[in-house]
């Protein structure tokens, strides 16, 4: 039984994000919450929040033990792309892109 959460069209970066994924991903869940509080990272926020919902839906949802779970998958998969710009010399136009990240989190409860 797994249980999941998901943020969709977050305003970071996945590459940003996938970083933060790694370190969490495998590990049951009270030590990814211990990994992410104490992580310098704009993503650690976000995930931090998102775990805290999967662990959750897990136990009002799937009726699964909290202390049981782990972080079985995590990833950031890249959303629409926010396309801006900046003027640069002799008249240009420098394009910039806002990147946006789906994100989720899955949890499943250890044999």
């Amino acid at each position: 039984m797994e249980a999941r959460a998901q943020l969709n069209y977050a305003r970071i970066s996945p590459r940003k994000v996938k970083i933060v994924c790694d370190l969490i991903r495998g590990k049951d869940t009270k030590t990814a919450t211990a990994i992410l509080m104490q992580t310098p990272k704009a993503a650690s926020e976000l995930l931090l929040k998102l775990l805290k919902s999967a662990v959750a839906n897990a136990e009002n949802n799937h009726q699964m033990d909290p202390d049981k779970l782990y972080v079985a998958e995590t990833y950031a998969n890249p959303g629409p792309i926010l396309k801006r710009g900046r003027p640069r010399a002799q008249g240009r136009y420098f394009r910039i892109n806002k990147r946006t990240s789906h994100i989720t989190i899955v949890v499943k409860e250890k044999e």
